[in-house]
């Protein structure tokens, strides 16, 4: 199994505006490379460690702005690696375990799968390289 801490980072690197949803497109950049990859995130680490997704609101004062996604592992732990995205006013409320559609998502499909991809190509790279100096 796929270790949560090598995956972080790799997941990191591959984020990119390509991979943003477009509700949050215009609020991602270099600086916040986390705001937008909440859903794609998610989805991957499921597809990778299990567990389940989980699904709450944002707020900012009484209004609400979006949905955020994050994982509640095979352990029970919540992760939540994309958690920095958000400014200091955002708040996330809730959070309710969401049934995964059984497919690749309706929604954001392309980025879930561009980002899948260079996750699935960097862990290929890394298994590689420790095969290589074992």
């Amino acid at each position: 199994m796929i270790d949560l801490e090598v995956l972080r980072p790799i997941l990191r690197a591959g984020w990119g505006a390509d991979t943003c949803d477009p509700h949050d497109l215009h609020d991602w950049h270099q600086d916040n490379p986390a705001r937008g990859q909440c859903g794609v995130t998610a989805l991957i680490v499921q597809d990778l460690l299990g567990g389940e997704l989980v699904l709450g609101e944002v707020f900012v004062g009484e209004a609400r702005v979006g949905h955020h996604y994050w994982n509640r592992l095979p352990d029970g732990r919540d992760v939540d690696l994309t958690a920095d995205q958000f400014h200091p006013r955002e708040v996330i409320v809730g959070g309710q375990v969401q049934q995964r559609p059984p497919d690749a998502p309706r929604r954001c499909r392309q980025q879930y799968e561009t980002l899948r991809q260079r996750v699935l190509a960097a862990l290929e790279g890394s298994a590689a390289s420790a095969t290589a100096e074992g």
